[in-house]
C-alpha cells in the first residue's frame, strides 16, 4: 500500500511529492516568518492555515551571499528572511512501526548554506535505512549569529542566539508532527557537518533542547567556536559601525536597513576578525548565561550537556579545502604562527614540531585544519566519554581525483558517503579517475554505522566506544581499520590550547 502525500500537521494540511520510492515534503514552515517587527526576535509559532498547503518545491534559503545558496552549476536558491522551513523525506512504502528520525543540520560557517542542496537529499539514506530524514534551514550570519540585543529598546527589543533558537523550534516541530509522516518522535538523531556539527554540540548544551533528540552525530565540528557575552557585544558593535550606525541609531538602522545591507556590514566585520585572529569565527552561538549557559565544549566536558550517545570525528585533510578555496583559516605558516602566538613560544614550537616538515605547505595545512576541527573534537571525545557512550572516527578515504586535486580527504567529503551520493552524477564524475569501488564500500560502512546508531544508539559491534584509556578510533578508508590513539604526538601537543577570545 502506497502512502498518501497529504498530511495533517498541527498547523494545517500539507501536500508533498510522490516519487517512485520516496515521499518528499519541502519547505514546511516550523516557525512564523521572522520579518518586519519579528526581525531579530525569537521564533514564534506558525499561524495555522486552512485548505491544503503545497509543499512540493523549495522556497527560500536564509539571507546570505548569493554564492552560498548555490544548488547547481548555474542555479542559486533565492534568499529571504522568510526562511524558517524544513523538509521531510520518507520511504513511500508504509511501515507497521514508526521509523527512526534523522534530522540533518547543514554547515557553512553559520553564514552560508541551504537544506536545498542536492547533496543533502535524504532519499538514499531514507530508503537504505528505512528512516525518516528531516533537514532544516535556520537564520544565518547577521540574522542568526550576531547578538544585537544590546541595541534593543522597549519598543523594539532584539533577542540573541537566534539561529540556535530556530534549530530548537525545528526540533519541537519534529516532536509534535513527525508521527504523521511515519516517524518516531521518541527516536530522533540529530546530525550535522562543520557549523552544523557545532550546532549539534550546541543543542546538546542548550537546556531548551533537552528531550527533543536522543542521539547525536557531529562531523567535523569546530567544537570550541562560541562567543562570550563580552566578545559578542564587541563584535555586534563592530557590525553596527560597519553598517554606518552608532549606539544611539542602531535600533533604527537594524530595523530599517535592507537585509543585504546588514549582511554586507556583518561580512565586513567577520573578515576583519578573521584577519586579526585566524580561525576565530565570530558569527557563532553566544554563551549568554541564560539560553546557552555554558559553551558547548565546557558543558560537554562537565557533564551538564545532554548525555546522549555521540558519534564525533573529522576528516584527515580538513584544512586542504580552505587552503585552496578560502584563505581564512590558519593553513599558511604565518597565519598558523599568528593563531598560536598568544599561547607562547614554547607551546607554539611544541605544536609545530608535531607536524614534520613544517613550514612546508602540506604540514601547515594539516596543522591548521587540526587546530580548527580535530583539536577541539578530541576534547569533546574525552569529555563526553566520561558521561555517555562516545564513538570516534577519522575519515581517510579519497578517490584519485581528490588526490590529484591536492585536497585528499578534505572537509565535507565525508558527506558524499553519508548521503549515498556516490552513484549520483557528481559521485560518478568524482570517481571517473578511480575509486568507485572504494567509495561504494566506504558508503556502506558509513551508512551501516550511522543507521544502526540511529536505530539503537550504538554503531556496529566492530566499532568500540571511545575511552580516555584506550582512545579507539574508527579510521574509515578502503579498507577501514581500528586505530588506538591515532596521531598521539599531535594530540599531546595540542593539549591546553583553546580557541582564543576576541578581546
Amino acid at each position: 500500500m502506497v502512502a498518501m502525500t497529504d498530511i495533517t500537521t498541527a498547523d494545517g494540511v500539507v501536500r508533498g511529492h510522490r516519487g517512485r520510492r520516496v515521499l518528499r515534503w519541502r519547505s514546511l514552515p516550523y516557525a512564523a516568518a521572522p520579518v518586519g517587527d519579528m526581525r531579530f526576535r525569537a521564533p514564534q509559532p506558525v499561524r495555522p492555515w486552512s485548505g491544503v498547503r503545497e509543499a512540493t518545491a523549495f522556497r527560500f534559503a536564509s539571507v546570505q551571499h548569493r554564492g552560498g545558496a548555490r544548488i547547481g552549476p548555474r542555479q542559486f536558491q533565492p534568499t529571504s528572511e522568510d526562511c524558517l522551513t524544513l523538509n521531510v523525506t520518507a520511504p513511500a512504502e508504509r511501515s507497521g512501526t514508526p521509523r527512526p528520525v534523522m534530522v540533518f543540520i547543514h554547515g557553512g560557517g553559520y553564514v552560508m548554506g541551504t537544506s536545498a542542496l542536492g547533496l543533502y537529499s535524504g532519499s538514499r539514506l531514507a530508503l537504505r535505512g528505512d528512516v525518516v530524514v528531516v533537514s532544516m534551514n535556520y537564520r544565518l550570519g547577521a540574522f542568526g549569529y550576531v547578538d544585537f540585543s544590546e541595541f534593543g529598546t522597549p519598543e523594539r527589543p532584539f533577542d540573541g542566539n537566534l539561529g540556535l533558537r530556530d534549530q530548537v523550534a525545528a526540533l519541537r516541530w519534529v516532536r509534535e508532527n513527525i508521527a504523521a509522516f511515519g516517524g518516531d518522535p521518541d527516536n530522533v538523531t540529530i546530525f550535522g557537518e562543520s557549523a552544523g556539527a557545532h550546532a549539534v554540540l550546541s543543542l546538546m548544551a542548550t537546556p531548551d533542547a533537552r528531550g527533543l533528540f536522543h542521539r547525536a552525530i557531529a562531523q567535523s565540528a569546530p567544537a570550541d567556536w562560541s562567543m562570550t557575552a563580552d566578545d559578542a557585544r564587541l563584535f555586534a558593535r563592530r557590525c553596527v559601525s560597519a553598517l554606518g550606525a552608532t549606539a544611539e541609531t542602531a535600533a533604527h538602522a537594524l530595523s530599517d536597513a535592507s537585509a543585504h545591507e546588514i549582511r554586507r556590514a556583518v561580512a565586513k566585520a567577520i573578515g576583519t576578525v578573521l584577519d586579526e585572529r585566524p580561525g576565530l569565527f565570530p558569527a557563532a552561538p553566544v554563551v549568554d548565561g541564560e539560553y546557552l549557559p555554558r559553551s558547548p565544549i565546557d558543558a560537554i566536558t562537565a557533564g551538564t550537556a545532554q548525555r546522549v550517545p555521540l558519534i564525533i570525528g573529522t576528516c584527515r585533510d580538513e584544512g586542504a579545502l580552505f587552503a585552496r578555496f578560502a584563505d581564512k583559516l590558519p593553513t599558511r605558516p604565518d597565519r598558523l604562527r599568528a593563531a598560536l602566538a598568544e599561547f607562547g613560544e614554547e607551546a607554539t614550537e611544541r605544536v609545530l614540531a608535531a607536524y614534520p616538515g613544517f613550514p612546508a605547505p602540506r604540514a601547515a595545512i594539516r596543522a591548521g585544519g587540526d587546530y580548527v576541527f580535530w583539536r577541539p573534537s578530541v576534547t569533546v571525545m574525552e569529555g563526553h566519554s566520561r558521561h555517555a557512550p562516545t564513538y570516534a572516527y577519522r575519515y581517510d578515504f579519497a578517490p584519485r581525483a581528490l588526490h590529484l586535486a591536492g585536497v585528499g580527504a578534505t572537509h565535507a567529503t565525508d558527506l558524499i558517503p553519508v548521503f549515498g551520493a556516490g552513484d549520483s552524477a557528481f559521485g560518478r564524475a568524482l570517481t571517473a579517475a578511480g575509486g568507485r569501488r572504494g567509495l561504494a564500500t566506504v558508503t556502506r560502512q558509513f551508512q551501516d554505522n550511522w543507521l544502526e546508531f540511529a536505530r539503537t544508539g550504538t554503531p556496529l559491534p566492530s566499532w568500540p566506544a571511545y575511552t580516555e584509556a584506550r582512545r579507539s578510533t574508527l579510521v574509515i578508508d578502503s579498507p577501514t581499520r581500528l586505530e588506538i590513539d591515532p596521531d598521539r604526538e599531535a594530540r599531546l601537543a595540542w593539549q591546553r590550547i583553546r580557541m582564543p577570545s576576541l578581546t
